[in-house]
């Protein structure tokens, strides 16, 4: 590895993990920032449900507290299930990013000491970019949780404005 060309080209291949390792560094910041919006929306879901709890039923109207009560619940199972696929998805996107450096330290490794190992930086390269193609499941799996949950908290708004104007209820699961 004496001439200067041999030392870019070994340099190079090093590197080019590096556009991976940002990506994986970019998924894991946005994972952990929804991550603590899913636990502040438990966090407020259950408060929520406390409140509940101390509602006076005789004051307020049952089915219509049911309902929200039910409602509730299901949101709060909804954070959970996300928070579940974040966690999943985070531990990926860390051994990834791991997996990456790696990568790049085995090209490093193979091409100094000349070895004949070149299957070693490519295991550890499609090995990560086989856990990012996992971890972008689990995000995609995490929107579409998260999706269901806006969808049902629409549902319920508008229950309760056709509560409004309607003296009877019809529970939003018959629709």
């Amino acid at each position: 590895m004496n001439d200067l060309s041999t030392s870019l080209t070994v340099l190079s291949a090093m590197i080019t993990p590096a556009v991976l390792i940002l990506a994986s560094g970019s998924l894991i910041l946005a994972t952990s920032q929804r991550l603590g919006r899913v636990i502040e929306r438990a966090r407020k879901l259950t408060s929520e449900l406390r409140e509940h709890a101390q509602k006076q039923a005789g004051n307020q109207d049952d089915q219509l507290l049911t309902e929200e009560r039910r409602v509730l619940f299901a949101q709060l199972n909804r954070a959970a299930k996300r928070a579940r696929f974040l966690q999943y998805a985070m531990t990926c996107l860390y051994i990834t990013l791991s997996i990456f450096v790696a990568t790049s330290v085995a090209i490093a490794i193979v091409a100094v000491l000349g070895l004949s190992y070149t299957w070693i930086p490519l295991a550890f390269g499609i090995a990560g970019i086989a856990l990012l193609f996992y971890a972008s499941l689990l995000l995609i799996g995490e929107s579409r949780v998260a999706l269901s949950a806006v969808d049902e908290e629409m549902k319920f708004a508008l229950y309760i404005s056709q509560a409004q104007v309607q003296p009877t209820h019809k529970s939003i699961k018959q629709e």
